[in-house]
């Protein structure tokens, strides 16, 4: 529906005021009609007719740098301005007016300004920041606007609070940043100088001092040689003395002020009083052939005097500039300072016999000096006799027996306590060495009896334990307390420690005394023939390189008559043979020469381990129960490690890796249940498949019931009776080591 047309009178009316309207700005707040200001735009920002809007902020061209807000685009960029300003001096003849320079700092974030006066020396005048920052409005009569970019240029002035301010050059940055804008850059202005200022710097030059001091900058010096000192060992004959002995010192040279103190080493109960020093820190002079100069010869400066006695009783004195009459003094410098040089320290002479590693380093990087030869100043020191001490009364042990010999307050003997933490049992590690071992003696009755001895590495002490065996008459159990063990045959009442029986001095087929019973070491345990391959340094008889040197000595002068018994040995050419022909061949062969210990290394080094299916299921039990004992249950942190150093996520990661992972989490499970279940769990390429190997092992979800366990019993470490180890030892590959004692046949 259309609406009905006002009269003209009306519409005439209705034009006037919107006319009205616009000339006064009015606008509507609630329906109600307001005067709003001059600088309110129209709709969308944009001006009305014949109406010009004040910028608020610096405005920059559309379409140039970041679209980003200018708090964030030109967060610290400042632009740097320089100018000076004029300020009145009243009440002052000297002056009428200083010149001040200053720093305007323009921050383009914000349009924020700056005022800074650099400081002036002696100025007088409180410098330093003479307007804050904060955004500054213009001189009246636009005190409704500020300061933007467009109102700065080089050479023009800008009233900052009616201090009126010129602006004479910016640097680059401002300049680079101006043209940017599209401003142009006036040439820059002269900067003027405080006449007061400047009268001043003319008196100041033009005054000379009265006492003209000479500047000497030892201040580098110090900053790169503090606490650099040369040392040298140094000797002083005196033959003045009364014992006319040499006199031993140290002389300290500092690198930072070039100066030397001399200290002497004063022996022990040499009857001399102990002083601080033989020559306090100084510079040391060196003295012309005439002698010591007199008392005030040597001054600092000379004084003249000019005019003498005036009226008055009074005279005037300078001092002498020209250093006329002055007597030149050398010191002491680290170029005279060697290895057989003499010195003059205040009339006595000083060789220079030694000097420490430093001294040396130092003396062949500046100067390239390489002989440091030292030069001998006094006898070689007479040997010191040796200690006696009384022979073993019998009471109490040997070490305590010793220690009351070694001072007045007897001390108890000390342990060796790192070896006992180091070979202390831990985990599974028992650090125990354990052989089955019998009787040497024709005796029916004790042919029979198997005793364990027990090695104990943290205390080198032996106990022996004798199997219990039934209707043989004997109670069996404790045979020999723990404790050391000496060897027979020694002196019992001697002032030499007697020995005692180490580990070295076990091993399978030595016979051992202990307190009068002879004992044949017939076997050991699997943990006591692995500790001693993997200690193969310390024990011979577990050494196969040692053992293999051993049977290449006596059998590479026979090689072909030896490859030919081996091949008789094989008559269905399996290349193995088991291990007790093997044993009577090495036997044959050495003529006894080696133990029952070697020969078994060397069997079990070159054997052939049976390809066993082990029941996974019972070896996943036994580990389950294991960790459930000790509570480890870290195993989604596990399998994320394991997941992480998968780079390629295939799924599988190698045997090693795997086992180090493990072992970092400290996986509660012997090492070798563990590189078992490791090989459970490989695919054809030798990858361990960890995700399956994680599950296995969580006994959280995938817990094996106890009825599918195999139950092991018991045993204490004194009840083993010499049983086999797991993996016996039954064929022996001898092609691989005939190749190793004599080559490989062509």
């Amino acid at each position: 529906m259309a609406l009905p047309l006002l009269p003209a009178a009306s519409r005439q009316r209705n034009i006037g005021k919107e006319k009205f309207h616009k000339s006064q700005h009015w606008g509507y707040c609630n329906n109600v009609a307001m005067l709003v200001g001059e600088d309110k735009p129209g709709i969308g920002g944009e001006p009305l007719p014949g109406q010009k809007l004040k910028p608020k902020y610096s405005v920059f061209p559309e379409g140039m740098g970041s679209d980003a807000p200018a708090w964030v685009a030109f967060d610290k960029q400042v632009l740097s301005f320089d100018a000076y300003f004029e300020e009145e001096v009243p009440d002052k003849n000297q002056e009428l007016y200083r010149i001040r320079h200053c720093k305007i700092y323009f921050y383009l974030e914000d349009d924020t300004i700056q005022v800074i006066e650099p400081q002036v020396k002696n100025s007088g005048i409180t410098q330093g920041t003479i307007v804050r920052r904060h955004r500054i409005p213009l001189p009246p009569p636009h005190e409704d606007q500020f300061y933007t970019i467009d109102h700065f240029n080089i050479n023009i002035e800008v009233i900052l609070y009616a201090r009126k301010y010129k602006i004479i050059d910016c640097d680059q940055f401002t300049k680079n940043f101006l043209r940017k804008m599209g401003i142009r850059l006036n040439p820059p202005a002269g900067r003027p100088d405080d006449p007061y200022t400047k009268e001043r710097q003319k008196i100041l030059d033009s005054m000379k001092p009265l006492r003209p001091y000479e500047r000497i900058d030892t201040l580098k010096q110090f900053l790169e040689h503090d606490g650099h000192v040369l040392r040298f060992f140094c000797v002083w004959d005196d033959p003045e003395s009364m014992f006319h002995d040499p006199r031993e010192l140290v002389l300290h040279y500092y690198l930072s002020d070039d100066t030397i103190d001399i200290k002497e080493v004063i022996p022990v109960n040499s009857g001399r009083d102990a002083v601080p020093l033989f020559l306090r820190r100084d510079k040391l002079p060196k003295y012309a052939p005439t002698g010591l100069y007199q008392p005030g010869t040597i001054t600092s400066r000379t004084v003249l005097n000019v005019f003498g006695k005036l009226v008055g009783n009074r005279g005037h004195y300078i001092l002498d500039n020209r250093k006329t009459g002055a007597v030149h003094q050398e010191f002491y410098r680290d170029s005279d300072l060697k290895i057989g040089a003499v010195i003059n320290v205040w009339g006595r002479k000083i060789i220079l016999c030694d000097c420490d590693e430093f001294t040396k380093k130092y003396y062949r990087t500046k100067y390239g000096i390489e002989d440091f030869t030292p030069v001998p100043y006094k006898a070689l020191p007479p040997p010191k006799p040796e200690k006696k001490f009384p022979p073993y009364t019998g009471f109490g042990s040997e070490e305590d027996s010793l220690c009351s010999c070694m001072g007045l307050l007897p001390k108890p003997p000390q342990r060796d306590f790192k070896k006992f933490m180091e070979k202390d049992r831990s985990g599974m590690e028992s650090n125990i060495l354990r052989f089955l071992a019998k009787f040497v003696t024709d005796s029916p009755i004790d042919k029979d009896r198997k005793f364990i001895i027990s090695y104990f590495l943290s205390d080198d002490t032996i106990s022996v334990f004798e199997h219990i065996q039934r209707n043989t008459g004997i109670l069996g159990g404790k045979f020999l307390e723990r404790g050391r063990i000496k060897k027979p045959g020694q002196e019992l009442f001697k002032s030499e420690p007697s020995e005692y029986f180490k580990a070295q001095n076990l091993f399978v087929g030595a016979k051992v005394c202990f307190h009068g019973h002879n004992f044949l070491l017939v076997d050991a345990d699997e943990y006591t023939f692995n500790y001693m391959e993997k200690h193969a340094n310390e024990f011979s008889v577990a050494d196969i390189g040692v053992i293999l040197k051993k049977l290449k000595d006596i059998t590479e002068s026979r090689s072909r008559e030896i490859r030919q018994v081996f091949a008789a040995t094989d008559p269905e050419h399996t290349k193995v043979i088991q291990y007790d022909p093997f044993r009577n061949l090495i036997v044959r062969i050495t003529d006894g020469a080696f133990s029952e210990h070697e020969i078994m290394t060397l069997g079990r080094y070159y054997s052939v381990r049976d390809e066993y299916e082990m029941d996974l299921h019972s070896l996943l039990s036994a580990a389950q129960e294991q960790l459930k004992k000790n509570s480890f249950e870290n195993f989604e942190q596990l399998s994320a490690v394991l997941i992480y150093n998968d780079r390629e996520k295939c799924g599988v990661l190698p045997h090693e890796m795997c086992r180090t992972i493990c072992k970092s989490f400290k996986l509660p499970l012997a090492d070798d249940n563990l590189q078992a279940l490791l090989t459970m769990f490989e695919n054809d390429h030798k990858q361990v498949e960890y995700k399956k190997f994680v599950d296995g092992l969580n006994w959280r979800e995938n817990q094996i019931h106890a009825c599918q366990m195999i139950k092991i019993p018991f045993k204490n470490e004194d009840d083993w009776s010499g049983q086999p180890p797991s993996i016996p030892v039954k064929g022996i590959k001898y092609l691989p080591l005939l190749d190793d004692l004599f080559g490989k046949e062509e």
